[in-house]
């Protein structure tokens, strides 16, 4: 194999296992290859990846990206989005788990966890309502605390926290399974959505750890 020719491979092995854009510069760099040399394989790049091929190689901003080819964009998204969709709602309920059994808990409290960041997640759940900001840890930094709302239990047709299922059996289940609907009409208890004119008070979380504050708008 000629050495350009095993260039423009191993760039094309970055970017695809980049996904993200990768400066032109850094891949330089890290190859130890001149500008001629990284120019000529980019062109190479952009002869393979043109006409009906499924992939384009974006050259934007002196950045290199493969991304979809447009003509595709129909099918490519009736079949990605549903999976995105549901590994997404994955996150979200294994966040929402954590935050329900382990409440009050703080962002790097979860990621710990998780090991993995939850941004999305909390940023969902504070959307949806179903977890909310219950004072700060005292600790150093007084990090942001999180518990869950009385729309979690109502998600999940729960009258308190008592009624959840076992935690790693549910983590398991959120793992094999992908939406909310699934898992609130499948997994948990199957009871009558929580109507606070007609029902007891339901438990409440245990929020000792809490710092009540007149303000909670800054995030950890």
């Amino acid at each position: 194999m000629k050495k350009l020719e095993k260039l423009t491979n191993i760039i094309e092995a970055i970017l695809f296992a980049a996904g993200d854009a990768v400066p032109i510069d850094l891949i330089r760099e890290k190859l130890e290859i001149t500008k001629r040399e990284v120019d000529t394989a980019i062109r190479d790049l952009e002869k393979k990846y043109t006409g009906a091929c499924g992939i384009r190689l974006l050259h934007i901003n002196h950045k290199l990206q493969f991304a979809t080819n447009p003509d595709y964009k129909e099918p490519v998204a009736a079949t990605i989005m549903p999976l995105r969709e549901k590994e997404f709602t994955k996150t979200i309920l294994e966040c929402a788990a954590i935050i329900a059994y382990k409440q009050p808990i703080t962002r790097s409290e979860i990621e710990a966890i998780r090991q993995t960041n939850s941004d999305y997640a909390i940023s969902t759940l504070l959307t949806l309502e179903m977890i909310e900001p219950c004072g700060r840890k005292d600790s150093p930094g007084r990090p942001m605390l999180y518990a869950t709302t009385d729309n979690f239990l109502r998600r999940f047709k729960l009258k308190s926290l008592a009624e959840l299922p076992d935690y790693d059996e549910l983590l398991k289940k959120i793992a094999d399974l992908g939406t909310i609907e699934e898992i609130s009409s499948n997994y948990l208890y199957e009871k009558d959505v929580y109507n606070p004119e007609t029902d007891e008070e339901y438990a409440s979380a245990d929020t000792s750890e809490c710092i009540p504050e007149e303000s909670m708008n800054d995030e950890e």
